[in-house]
């Protein structure tokens, strides 16, 4: 595992305050933070020790930071350190420590960066779970690339991570996709039913989902039943004739569908738990006896929704959860007057399970309708996990805000499949798989974004996903043009490994050489903050700072990458670009974007 020169130093600032301040709180010495400096010319690193040593201390905060500073100064490969403004200490390191990882990127690859700040802890990452009824559309899509990049990054940073998506399958929406399929159907077989005629037989009265995805599902199943679910004149036989077999047909059809969709996305789970399975399992009842055996549940009437009129309310006792007791806002029912469990029993039931098989973290990446879920199910999870697990088990959500796509400036509204949206085959088939996946994780999922289908397929700076595979091409393009000179010798990472590194002194090469240092603290405080768009981020820099080498040495002859004159510089550069070209093999990887060899 590749050393952290942050997580380095920051042992050296904690020991050496503890020499200075002796006694200090583990709570004061857990947020002892060392960063990078916003300013090069500040030094490489910062740390706020001094800071939060004085309170406790009670000493001024300067007099702790220049004793700090004269400790770290004394330190090996640290060439200075410098107490600064109200407290902080700015750390420069030498070049050999900043050179001295580059052997450590060579020797082991994309695995550069893998962190141990996981430690094991099994997280269950739920993400897409997109109701079974309809193709996948660009707001699934957003969710399902958050959820996979989240997922592979947790897992880089030492978490054990399962990938799981939750089919929908047991509620009303279901019951509509098989009336529709059914409607479908008939007009396979040539039955031309009028739409008016044909809602007036399905229950509520209305049809859903009337997209033309539907029609070949219909199609298929006139093709495997002939007219065996229809009377003699090829209408509509009773519901109980065939609602079971046309639902679980449709379902079918659309889980393979969805599955196609998210593997040409990038995108595979771990898991597929069916809802209807583990309802069927009793895990909702067990959720709600248990919440009783706590006594976290009496009868009771809910006070009226915010902005409901007295006359629109009726008030129905109900089996209520004291979620208020977990933070939530308000109590929650969970069986309806009749005695029907809720949706949120249900879900707590799933939550339930999801404990019961292990994980000490609960993610779900919802969509942006769901940000009222959250604390409900942070109180359910919180009441629940005493009962299912001896560990502490934490519930947290990552909300995917809506996503507009623009063509030509303008939004794109429909797809003729779909009937109303943008699926993400649409998307895919525009600008393909890398560019989306890039594209979702250029902004914070909390944010709304604009997908611009001109810019994802653009080959320009302001094109993130194009900037960062033309900076690995690049890379690529210097190693492949050495081994063709034959003059410098081996350029396999392990032999470039080997070679000395003092010639690499000019600044813009000792800041591609920190840029890379940074990869695994950047690892690191993503995976704690979930937050995989800051992947992207690091990569944008990391190559734009390439692309700057780069183009000085246009201006500079002894800052090129080739000097027949000089093999053993040129070696030392090699390893350099190496490095940097696996380090955005490493980035691409989280991301799920494939590096390129060369650009076309």
């Amino acid at each position: 595992m590749a050393e952290n020169l942050f997580a380095t130093t920051r042992n050296h600032v904690v020991e050496a305050l503890r020499q200075i301040v002796p006694d200090l709180p583990d709570a004061v010495l857990s947020r002892i933070e060392v960063t990078p400096t916003r300013d090069p010319s500040h030094g490489d690193m910062a740390t706020n020790a001094a800071l939060l040593a004085a309170k406790p201390a009670r000493r001024k905060p300067a007099e702790i930071a220049a004793a700090l500073a004269g400790a770290l100064a004394a330190l090996e490969g640290i060439d200075s350190a410098v107490a600064a403004g109200p407290g902080f200490v700015n750390i420069t390191l030498s070049a050999d420590s900043l050179r001295a990882v580059l052997p450590a990127v060579l020797r082991e690859g994309i695995a550069f960066g893998d962190g141990a700040v996981g430690a094991g802890t099994r997280i269950n990452v739920e993400y897409v779970s997109a109701n079974p009824t309809g193709p996948m559309h660009v707001g699934h899509c957003r969710g399902a690339v958050v959820g996979d990049a989240l997922a592979n990054l947790l897992t880089k940073a030492g978490f054990a991570v399962t990938k799981e998506y939750y089919v929908n399958d047991a509620g009303a929406q279901v019951l509509a996709l098989a009336w529709v399929v059914y409607w479908r159907y008939l007009e396979a077989l040539g039955t031309k039913m009028p739409e008016a005629e044909f809602e007036a037989l399905v229950p509520g009265g209305a049809l859903q989902y009337r997209g033309e995805y539907l029609i070949p599902v219909g199609e298929a199943l006139a093709a495997r039943h002939g007219g065996a679910l229809a009377d003699a004149d090829r209408r509509p036989l009773p519901e109980e004739r065939w609602l079971d077999l046309v639902r679980d047909f449709s379902l079918d059809w659309m889980l393979r569908a969805i599955r196609e969709d998210l593997a040409l996305l990038g995108v595979r789970h771990d898991v597929f738990t069916s809802e209807r399975e583990i309802l069927a399992r009793g895990v909702a009842d067990e959720a709600i006896g248990r919440l009783d055996a706590a006594g976290l549940l009496y009868e009771g009437v809910l006070e009226p929704p915010k902005g409901k009129m007295t006359a629109d309310w009726e008030a129905r006792p109900q089996t209520l959860f004291r979620a208020t007791q977990f933070g939530d806002d308000v109590d929650r029912p969970l069986r309806k007057a009749d005695g029907a469990n809720t949706y949120f029993a249900n879900d707590i039931g799933y939550h339930g399970d999801k404990i019961a098989r292990g994980a000490d973290v609960l993610v779900d990446v919802l969509g942006a309708d769901h940000g009222g879920y959250v604390s409900r199910m942070r109180s359910a999870v919180a009441a629940i996990a005493p009962s299912y697990s001896d560990r502490p088990v934490a519930f947290e959500a990552v909300i995917c805000q809506i996503v507009h796509v623009l063509k030509d400036g303008q939004p794109v509204r429909m797809s003729k499949r779909a009937g109303t949206f943008v699926t993400l085959r649409d998307l895919l088939d525009e600008v393909g798989r890398d560019a989306v996946r890039f594209t979702m994780l250029t902004r914070k999922p909390d944010a709304q974004m604009e997908f611009d289908l001109d810019l994802a397929v653009a080959q320009t700076r302001d094109n993130p996903v194009f900037y960062v595979q033309y900076a690995h091409a690049r890379c690529r393009s210097v190693l492949r043009a050495a081994a063709e000179n034959g003059g410098f010798g081996a350029v396999d990472a392990a032999s470039l490994g080997a070679v000395p590194l003092g010639s690499l002194q000019a600044e813009p090469e000792l800041a591609l050489v920190r840029r890379i240092a940074n990869w695994p603290r950047v690892i690191e405080g993503a995976a704690l903050a979930r937050e995989p768009h800051r992947v992207a981020f690091y990569l944008n820099d990391l190559a734009s700072d390439f692309h700057a080498l780069w183009n000085r040495g246009r201006d500079d002859a002894t800052l090129r990458f080739l000097q027949d004159a000089e093999p053993e510089a040129t070696r030392a550069r090699l390893a350099l670009v190496e490095a940097t070209a696996t380090v955005i093999r490493s980035g691409l990887a989280v991301l799920g974007v494939e590096p390129v060899e060369e650009m076309r």
